[in-house]
Parts: structure tokens; sequence; C-alpha cells
């Protein structure tokens, strides 16, 4: 029996199921399973390390992050030669947005893929970038970063990076508002609360004044979230003054 046929038969039923399945969305075979392995293991498992260290997705995301952000600032650098450092700033995050993570990952389902101690209806949205920026980090452990690079433009932007329609996508309505407020010196604020409510899992609630007056409300569970639903109805309320200074 050769060196390659003794890992295949000492792998798991989960560990097969999880190579048949990265396959056709990398493109190619998994090197180092166990590295993949990692980038799907949620903080709820309280895995180990043999040295005691936390074993989950969130190192691989951290170095996935990094390396997509090299890799689209490379892209857009060579892609518009006329782009200045904050239009190309301005870009990247737009493409590396955690709404456009996150809708990445809920096209690739790969939350089926994710080991945990609880209920995947209780895992926030933003699961699923996380979840894909592991992938990346585990890519660029097990393959190296030209791999990598192949991966994010097969992945990312050949299928969803238009940069015509980017250009015009709004990435943060509370920036754009508070961009709005202070350039026409207006007074704001943002009044958090938290609202949890009947709900099982904790609420926050905020109330956006402009000028000491209430003029849109939100709620989400995190203070960002309903910061930013305040923000986007506040946005759509005043859409004509604020786009005459944008």
């Amino acid at each position: 029996m050769s060196f390659i046929q003794k890992i295949i038969k000492s792998r798991s039923k989960r560990d097969d199921y999880l190579f048949n399945e990265l396959k056709p969305i990398l493109g190619f075979s998994p090197k180092n399973l166990y590295i993949y392995k990692k980038a799907f293991v949620h903080r709820s498992t309280k895995e180990l390390t043999d040295i005691g260290n936390p074993q989950n997705y969130e190192r691989l995301e951290f170095l996935g992050d990094a390396v997509l952000g090299a890799v689209i600032a490379s892209y857009l650098f060579k892609k518009v030669p006329s782009g200045n450092e904050g239009y190309l700033t301005q870009m990247r995050s737009k493409i590396v947005s955690r709404e456009h993570l996150n809708e990445l990952g809920r096209d690739l389902d790969l939350i089926r893929l994710v080991k945990s101690n609880v209920s995947k209806s209780k895992f926030g949205e933003n699961i699923y970038g996380n979840i894909f920026e592991a992938l990346v980090g585990a890519v660029y452990l097990d393959k190296g970063y030209k791999h990598c690079k192949k991966f994010i433009y097969k992945s990312i932007i050949k299928p969803y990076v238009d940069i015509p329609r980017l250009e015009g996508k709004i990435t943060s309505y509370k920036s754009l508002f508070i961009e709005y407020c202070q350039r026409e010196k207006k007074e704001f604020g943002y009044d958090v609360f938290d609202d949890t409510g009947k709900d099982t899992i904790k609420h926050f609630s905020v109330k956006l004044s402009l000028d000491n007056k209430v003029i849109a409300k939100g709620r989400a569970t995190s203070k960002k979230k309903a910061e930013e639903i305040a923000s986007k109805r506040a946005y759509f309320a005043f859409q004509e003054q604020i786009s005459k200074i944008n």
C-alpha cells in the first residue's frame, strides 16, 4: 500500500465529505486537509490544539482577510491606473465589505461544512463572510500565494467584481449620513439602548436624531447593525439633499 493510499484509508467519513465538497469549490484537490478542517471549526466546539491553544476558524479568518486585501489591492492597482489612493481604498472596501463576503459565503453554502456545538440558526449573518475568509487563509497556507490568488480571482473577481456597478454602491449609510451632517454643520446623534423584548437573542435599538429631532430608528442584534439600519432610513429620507453634496 502506497503512502497516499494509507493517508486516504486513515481519513474519517467527515474528512472524505469535506474533501469531496471542497474540491469543486476550490478548483483543485486540497493538499493538507487538516488546514481546511480548522477553517470550518466554530469556537463553540471549544477544540484545542496539542499545546492547549483554541482551535477554530478565527486565526485563519485573520490571515485570509489580509491575503484577500492584498490580492484585491493589486488587482485594482492594475485594473484602474487612473484611480488615486482614496478611490482605490474605497473600491477595495466595497469588494471586501462584510455584506459582499457574506453574499459570497451564502452562494457557496459554506455554512453546511461548519462543525459547531450550537444550532446554525443561531449564527449571526457575518458567519458566511468569516468562513470564506478562513477558507482563503487555508488555501494560502496549503498552496501558497500564487494558487490563493487564482482562487480569489475565480471565486470573487471574475463573478462578482463589476467596477462601474461598485462605483455607485453604498457600503456604509452611516458614514454617508455623518459626512452630510458635518458638511452642512448639522447636529446629529445616535441614541442606542438594549431592546431584547421577547427575543431570545439580545437586540439593540437606536434612535437617530438630526438637529434634536428623531428622524429614523433601527433595531438589530448588534449596535453597529442597528445604527446602519437607522442611517439607511435617514439617507433615503434625505436622499435629495445628500445627493447634492456627493
